[in-house]
């Protein structure tokens, strides 16, 4: 029978009989050292806790075991990273292209794309493209730029300034509100819309209940 030889493949520690060595660097229930131990009576102790004996250092020698409710434990670890996958705020760079000239009506329209990106707490690469001839005016895409990071410059700032990047021009937003902050006035956004429907609707089946 073919055998892992390079230790366990599962990230679970090793718990209960399933340790094998002859003795082990005890922790107990409340964190408090009780030394090095055999392992025969280290299982007795957690027998007598009603506990788990969890190795929580393999590699230290002997390794380190701790007596703990590993069930609980495992829940207590999962629900925490749960809550942090949460709240964990992954920064996005979004990304808007402009031609130089682009006309007003298109510009208001890739700006108010700019500002809800800076909303949510998301950086923005904003692309000047330019074709032909307009590669030899290059202050047209710079002062485009200039405008665009003027007119949003209360929901973000210039993290990285306008450079030429072969034939375009590259300049990057970074938001003033953090991921995280974005994220939570959005679900509190959302938590308000909800309770403004469940409003109405309520109001609503009180009026045909009065009709």
């Amino acid at each position: 029978m073919w055998r892992n030889r390079g230790g366990p493949i599962s990230a679970e520690p090793r718990i209960n009989d399933r340790i094998r060595v002859p003795e082990v660097r005890l922790v107990g229930p409340s964190g408090e050292q009780v030394g090095i131990v055999p392992l025969a009576k280290a299982l007795e102790l957690a027998q007598e806790y009603d506990l788990d004996l969890v190795e929580v250092a393999a590699n230290a020698r002997p390794p380190v075991c701790k007596l703990m409710d590993y069930g609980k434990f495992k829940y207590e670890s999962a629900m925490k990273a749960r809550e942090a996958r949460k709240n964990q705020a992954h920064t996005v760079i979004k990304e808007m292209k402009l031609r130089p000239k682009i006309d007003p009506h298109d510009y208001e329209t890739k700006k108010g794309h700019v500002v809800r990106f800076l909303k949510q707490g998301d950086k923005v690469k904003v692309t000047i493209m330019f074709r032909g001839r307009e590669q030899s005016r290059p202050e047209l895409g710079y002062r485009l730029l200039q405008r665009l990071a003027e007119d949003v410059q209360e929901l973000g700032y210039v993290e990285s300034n306008p450079k030429q990047d072969g034939r375009n021009m590259i300049m990057v937003l970074g938001p003033h509100k953090k991921k995280t902050e974005a994220m939570a006035e959005a679900r509190e956004a959302q938590a308000a819309r909800k309770a403004e429907r469940q409003q109405q609707q309520q109001q609503q089946q009180q009026g045909r209940a009065r009709a």
